[in-house]
């Protein structure tokens, strides 16, 4: 076993010792625990928490080795992902937490109806299921590295163990791993860039001090068969540009597993303060995104601009054992770098293990490789684990016990949310083997179903009185018939040849449209058909209006 199997062994054998222990010492009996952590968590700690769920696969492992192949393009991660949660916590996330339900598709229900709840429910758990295969995926590429188990063991393992601390503890268990998870990744991410920005720069800071690798990054770029690194719309149309920013920004907003999390703090009040925490710890570590890709690529450029084959660092042959990098038949000598084999360059290096593979690439010490692999694995267990519960609640509470069996006790109804778990986790363990694109990318396609589907559906609910059930329902499903149907038809899916973009619109960005398309049915819809009762626009008024002011008595903690 080298150092660099060795170390990643420790720090993930105590990573997740630590997370199955949390969640024993979690484990609830009650479905109020198992959904909402019955409403006890503190701000700060829910504020970490949120930030580890929000932070996937996507933004720890993808997300820079999408900055760092796409450049200026790359930005649209950066701002859809960063510009929809400040749109989450703003417009959406209080109003919802003084609504006070368990769950997204229950507070539809309640605004539209039952057969509303069961549509969402089903877009939940579509949208779920998505957006766990990336996680599934990411955790697989850590272990197929660093520990040699192979990317379909490295998904069992993964699932396994979320699994474990998933089904023992439910919301309570998740939310306490999820501070834990916060605090591994965080510090994987910042040792190693720090590191990198010290040794390049002599500026141990490496949100000031990537920009001074910019110019010279440019010139490795042009001479190595890519385009430069800061010049804008060379990977993607400027018009699918602002379709996938859009799309990533509203579907930030309707992610059910993020809205979820604002129902688990005791008051309005303290949701509103958990969104700041949360964006706060997402802030650290969406600052430093830019300039670990920058350093990486850099690092990697420098270290395999016109080098023998036979002479190439020893990264390369480690990550080639995994099928995440490939050099070209009959190449003497590195002369091009690209991301995918359509490239048709010397090396191709994938997105997704540029963040894993920094420490390597820029030589530091085994120990800061192992914690990097801990870090990846904590992003993708905190978001999956999320998405899991979302399923299981959406399987028991939305369809189960509202539409099958509504006498179902308390025990009767974690049984199968549990049993709903499970499955879950079989399903997303053989997607995670087969994952249609890059990690990031697969995330995103789960946002554009967010934004199709949940988005407008909670704004309307919200914000316009007017807005019925036959309008939502209508606009939920035209929505989400839309942006599945464009994504099958341009992605090899289900057994399907991948197609042109229509208009330049990629299968990330058409959830933009997909919200459009939702927005304008509802609305339609709703004004060719009877308004809902009075007391249901009463009761939309008394979430979005402030009670009036009372005196309170010193000491009463009453108010939220």
């Amino acid at each position: 076993m080298s150092d660099i199997q060795a170390w990643t062994t420790v720090f993930i054998a105590l990573s997740f010792g630590t997370y199955i222990f949390i969640a024993w010492r979690s484990r609830v009996k009650e479905t109020e625990g198992f959904y909402v952590a019955g409403h006890g968590i503190p701000t700060v700690a829910n504020g970490a928490a949120v930030a580890a769920d929000w932070m996937s696969a996507a933004s720890f492992i993808s997300m820079a080795g999408l900055i760092a192949f796409l450049g200026s393009d790359g930005s649209i991660y950066l701002m859809g992902w960063t510009g929809g949660y400040v749109l989450l916590a703003l417009l959406l996330a209080p109003y919802l937490r003084k609504w006070g339900k368990y769950t997204v598709p229950e507070f539809v229900g309640d605004r539209y109806s039952e057969l509303v709840r069961t549509i969402s429910a089903g877009a939940a758990i579509i949208i779920s299921f998505t957006y766990v295969v990336g996680q599934m995926n990411g955790g697989g590429i850590v272990f197929s590295r660093f520990l040699n188990i192979g990317l379909n063991g490295g998904v069992m393992i993964a699932a396994a163990i979320i699994f474990i601390y998933a089904v023992l503890g439910g919301m309570k268990g998740i939310t306490w791993t999820q501070v834990a998870q916060y605090t591994v990744l965080i510090t994987a991410y910042l040792i190693p860039a720090v590191a990198v920005a010290q040794t390049i720069t002599g500026v141990p800071v490496p949100q000031v001090s990537f920009g001074q690798v910019l110019d010279a990054l440019n010139s490795l770029g042009t001479e190595l068969g890519m385009n430069e690194y800061t010049q804008a719309f060379t990977e993607r149309p400027q018009v699918d540009i602002f379709m996938v920013t859009m799309a990533l920004m509203i579907g930030t907003a309707g992610l059910p597993h993020v809205i979820i999390r604002f129902y688990t703090t005791k008051t309005v009040r303290g949701s509103r303060y958990s969104a700041f925490w949360a964006l706060f710890f997402i802030a650290l570590l969406y600052t430093t995104a830019p300039a670990v890709g920058a350093f990486t690529k850099f690092n990697l450029l420098e270290g395999v601009r016109n080098t023998p084959v036979s002479e190439l660092p020893q990264w390369i042959e480690n990550w080639a054992a995994t099928g995440l990098v490939t050099i070209g038949d009959d190449v003497d000598v590195i002369t091009s770098v690209g991301n995918n084999a359509a490239s048709g360059a010397d090396l191709v290096v994938n997105n997704d293990i540029l963040v894993l593979a920094s420490p390597e690439i820029a030589g530091l010490p085994a120990p800061i490789v192992g914690l990097v692999a801990a870090g990846g694995m904590a992003a993708a267990m905190s978001t999956a684990a999320g998405l899991l519960l979302v399923i299981s609640s959406s399987v028991s509470h939305d369809f189960y016990f509202r539409r099958i069996r509504k006498t179902a006790n308390d025990r009767e109804r974690l049984l199968v949310g549990r049993i709903a778990m499970a499955g879950a986790v079989v399903v997303a363990v053989v997607a995670g083997m087969n994952p249609p694109a890059f990690v990031a990318q697969v995330v995103a396609f789960a946002f554009g179903l967010a934004a199709a589907s949940f988005f407008p559906a909670l704004v309307l609910g919200i914000f316009w009185k007017r807005c019925n059930a036959v309008g939502a329902a209508s606009g939920m499903i035209a929505g989400l018939a839309l942006t599945i149907t464009y994504m099958v038809y341009t992605l090899e899916v289900f057994g399907t040849s991948a197609n042109e973009h229509i208009l330049n619109i990629s299968p990330e960005g058409i959830g933009t449209i997909g919200a459009l398309v939702n927005f304008s049915v509802a609305i339609v819809v709703s004004k060719l058909t009877a308004p809902p009762s009075r007391e249901l626009s009463e009761m939309v008024e008394r979430i979005r209006y402030p009670a009036a002011r009372r005196r309170v008595p010193v000491g009463d903690d009453s108010r939220s």
